[in-house]
């Protein structure tokens, strides 16, 4: 499965958050640069440190003027309990049914403990105030992705 082009436009999405309010991406355009991170699943070791890391920089985004949204294929009963435990500070939506991942190419085959299975492809996406995306990330360590990110939006301006 392909990722979006960048340059184009980001594909829009319409999921539910943590309260089971509906978030769209296009409602963000010509307001903020958003980051959108696909992880596999809520209160697993890779995902929390990856969510930590977020959260613990959540003031330079904010000085940026970046929204971040977590997404993973949980369902949203699982969300509050995934911010609360680790009072992550920002906005998870969930994709149950993986339609957004496969938008964006992050859903396909991965290998863990020698069994090959259908599943969620850790990625992220930087996308521009006018919704279009500039970066793919989808060769990182979850132990410091936030850096990363924030490398890769130094290198874009942003």
């Amino acid at each position: 499965m392909a990722h979006p082009k960048i340059g184009n436009l980001a594909p829009n999405f319409k999921l539910p958050d943590q309260d089971d309010n509906l978030v769209e991406l296009k409602s963000f355009k010509n307001q903020h640069p958003v980051v959108i991170f696909f992880y596999p699943k809520a209160m697993t070791p890779g995902c929390t440190t990856q969510a930590c890391g977020i959260r613990d920089t959540r003031a330079e985004l904010e000085k940026r003027g970046v929204k971040v949204f977590g997404i993973s294929p949980d369902p949203v009963k699982r969300l509050p309990k995934f911010i609360e435990k680790h009072d992550l500070n920002f906005s998870l939506l969930s994709d149950e049914d993986h339609t957004v991942a496969e938008k964006y190419g992050c859903w396909g085959m991965k290998k863990f403990m020698g069994k090959e299975f259908m599943g969620l492809i850790r990625t992220t996406f930087i996308i521009g105030k006018d919704g279009k995306l500039l970066k793919v990330m989808d060769k990182f360590k979850t132990k410091s992705h936030h850096e990363d990110l924030l490398a890769e939006l130094d290198e874009l301006g942003i």
